[in-house]
């Protein structure tokens, strides 16, 4: 099990505050020396913030990407990885249509949209204006590669350290972590005679490295003077079979994820999850990106595993659709109808989910994949059964959806 990330959240202001970015800088590196030391790998250190337009005191398209330029450059010279500027807010829609332009002209900036309101209602309009952001991102580079630094968000609060869902609230700046641990959830289910013997190992091993965790973070806390959010134990996946989520489900008995019994598989990891006693930060649940997970790439690439299956076991785990590649001529209109078939499950099941979908310029469903990014397992362009929304879905409302009542 490694550290995917350490992420400090902090509100930078504008002009950016140069001593805070140090501060943050100085935390980063003396997180990843006392983690490392305490044997765990740490993969990245990263920098969140409040969301982007509230750290403008007047709105202006040219002002975000000097932000993100800003926060990048900054990055680089004081040693974290990656950024993220949060969410365009719903009410904003200015805010939705200046990410293009700032994705564009950055390499490690990541944006997110928010497409649920603060009372947790589906906001059409965002839902319209997040599906335009992916439209318009996928030509900057040929891969279509820069949409993984955008994802749209419903009823994603903050504080969850892994990117593009990563933002900030509040003054006092905080941190958290992210693991990659699918590795832990393969090892448990091979080697267990039965599923409750293996439901009780993944349980039990999640809290015996929480608590190594938290005791870092703990310490690293009262130094820094820099509050613990909690862990994202959400058992991020490796593109290899030895840390794929689809190799633990499909350890479970699941003839090939996709295939009938992948929901149930999918549905007992989460709760077995659910039930780890730890400090939370962000999703700590079931996550599924298709390109970061060897197996779920191969079942994509073989035709078993589809856009709607996904979407389906996003109703029982965690993050929703995630690195998901579509063809290159996928419309916005395409985009806004998947996008609102998951705000509405987010709002329905009271639940946080993302999305962050991969239109690959020039390709085709079932045309292979080409990405060189290490952490990346190449599959297909998978189909997108969509056609535009029509009459009263193409709406400028909010629509509330409460969670069913019990019988």
């Amino acid at each position: 099990m490694k550290i995917r990330s350490i992420t400090y959240f902090i509100d930078t202001g504008w002009p950016l505050d140069l001593d805070a970015l140090r501060r943050a800088g100085v935390f980063l590196q003396a997180a990843k020396t006392a983690f490392e030391a305490a044997g765990y790998g740490v993969q990245t250190a990263r920098l969140a913030t409040i969301p982007f337009s509230m750290m403008l005191p007047i709105f202006d398209p040219e002002a975000v990407v000097r932000l993100a330029q800003g926060l990048e450059q900054a990055a680089g010279d004081l040693g974290y990885a990656y950024v993220s500027l949060g969410p365009a807010l719903p009410a904003d829609l200015k805010a939705f249509a200046a990410i293009p332009a700032a994705l564009a002209s950055t390499q490690n900036a990541f944006f997110s949209g928010m497409i649920t309101t603060p009372g947790k209602e589906v906001y059409l309009p965002a839902v319209r204006a997040a599906a335009q952001v992916m439209q318009q991102a996928a030509p900057i580079s040929p891969d279509g590669f820069a949409n993984l630094r955008f994802a749209a968000l419903a009823n994603v609060p903050p504080g969850s350290p892994f990117f593009p869902a990563a933002y900030h609230v509040g003054v006092s700046p905080s941190f958290a972590v992210a693991t990659e641990a699918a590795d832990l959830a393969v090892q448990v289910f091979s080697e267990a005679e039965t599923l409750m013997q293996g439901r009780e190992n993944l349980r039990s091993g999640m809290e015996k490295h929480a608590v190594a965790l938290s005791k870092v973070a703990q310490v690293l806390a009262h130094q820094y003077d820099a509050s613990f959010g909690g862990i994202d134990f959400s058992l991020a996946p490796f593109p290899s079979e030895a840390l794929s989520l689809g190799k633990a489900l499909e350890c479970l008995g699941v003839p090939g994820l996709g295939r009938h019994g992948s929901l149930a598989a999918a549905a007992i990891l989460a709760d077995t999850m659910d039930q780890a006693q730890f400090i939370r930060a962000g999703f700590s649940g079931l996550m599924l990106p298709v390109l970061e997970d060897a197996v779920l790439a191969q079942r994509a690439s073989d035709g078993l595993l589809t856009v709607t299956d996904l979407l389906l076991y996003s109703a029982v785990c965690g993050t929703g659709l995630d690195t998901v590649p579509l063809p290159g001529d996928t419309s916005a209109e395409q985009l806004a109808a998947l996008l609102l078939d998951l705000a509405a499950l987010s709002c329905r099941l009271e639940k946080p989910l993302t999305a962050r979908l991969m239109p690959v310029p020039g390709k085709q469903a079932g045309d292979p994949t080409g990405f060189d990014f290490s952490f990346f397992a190449n599959s297909r362009v998978m189909a997108l059964r969509a056609a535009p929304l029509s009459g009263l879905l193409t709406g400028d409302e909010a629509v509330r959806l409460r969670r069913r009542l019990a019988p």
